[in-house]
């Protein structure tokens, strides 16, 4: 039973490969960045139906009625990183997202963001985005999912908003997180970093004993690529990773020192398959990655919200 989406600030896509993995078609993916554009077109042609747009001119319309109206919006006014300013900073999208919300009228909405937006200083943030959606027909909800809980080998917590009709309300459950860890970091990447022949990927691999910390994408105004602020770095370092900068290739033969990850390995950490490539230089790939939703968890609660759509849609046949 097939069902329909449209993706919004798809970025290099990330949750919109888990949806597709959790049954949803892409009769749209809307993303503002070139690069991330190109790198959809890569992964997918024109089956996603790739639109290079700026959200705030985008209409939904043409698109109305879908089941799931999905996306990723900006982080910046809800991060450390950007002082959280809120509804008070001119990246928030939230707005956007529930006039598309109104064209388009969605079997059921779900967008993803930082932990901060928990932050008890959004509290009227997210009741006044909340209000919006009843008003609307929907039932909203707010639940902080940890990536390291669907398989993904790092820690990286994310909130993930979900609004179904009132309808279908009733069949919607939260995904479960697994008790199972997932693989450290040297048993995701050892095939990786002896990829060049490197005699010690094995005992790093082993040292490498745990999953990673959340990897960080920056942003446009941000130097070159490197794995995150002084604490994540620390993190890094922990786990045998030079984190100040990304290596174009695995390390040679008879290298010695800390490893850096390549654009591959990051891309793993955060869940997306081999397969999957970049478009772009080493700085541009590293954002899209970094700055991506993990596949796997993006998948788990599609799966939760396709089965309270076709729950309704069975009943109804029946």
């Amino acid at each position: 039973m097939s069902l329909t989406s449209v993706e919004i600030c798809t970025g290099a896509g990330g949750q919109a490969l888990g949806l597709e993995g959790a049954g949803f078609d892409h009769l749209a993916t809307v993303e503002l960045d070139p690069w991330a554009c190109r790198t959809l077109r890569i992964n997918r042609g024109e089956s996603w139906n790739v639109t290079e747009a700026n959200l705030l001119d985008w209409s939904g319309k043409d698109y109305a009625g879908v089941d799931l109206l999905a996306g990723g919006v900006p982080c910046p006014p809800f991060s450390k990183a950007g002082k959280q300013l809120g509804e008070g900073d001119e990246r928030d999208l939230f707005p956007t997202a529930i006039r598309l919300v109104d064209e388009i009228r969605p079997k059921a909405v779900m967008l993803e963001n930082v932990r901060g937006l928990l932050d008890a200083v959004f509290d009227d943030y997210r009741n006044k985005v909340e209000q919006q959606l009843v008003k609307l027909g929907y039932r909203p909800g707010w639940k902080l999912l940890n990536a390291s809980g669907f398989g993904v080998s790092q820690l990286r917590p994310r909130v993930v908003f979900v609004a179904i009709k009132n309808d279908l309300a009733d069949g919607f459950v939260w995904p479960s997180e697994q008790l199972d860890l997932p693989p450290t970091v040297g048993q995701l990447l050892l095939d990786l970093m002896g990829e060049r022949g490197w005699e010690q990927a094995a005992a790093w691999a082993e040292g490498a004993n745990a999953i990673a910390p959340t990897l960080v994408g920056g942003s446009k105004k941000h130097g070159g690529p490197d794995l995150g602020p002084t604490r994540a770095r620390r993190a890094w370092a922990a786990l045998g990773v030079e984190g100040r900068t990304i290596a174009e290739e695995a390390p040679e033969p008879g290298f010695v020192g800390m490893p850096r990850l390549t654009v591959r390995m990051a891309a793993r950490v955060q869940g997306f398959p081999d397969e999957w490539e970049f478009a772009g230089r080493k700085t541009n790939s590293y954002r899209q990655v970094g700055n991506a939703f993990p596949p796997p968890v993006a998948k788990a609660v599609g799966r939760q919200i396709a089965k309270a759509i076709t729950a309704q849609r069975l009943h109804a046949v029946a």
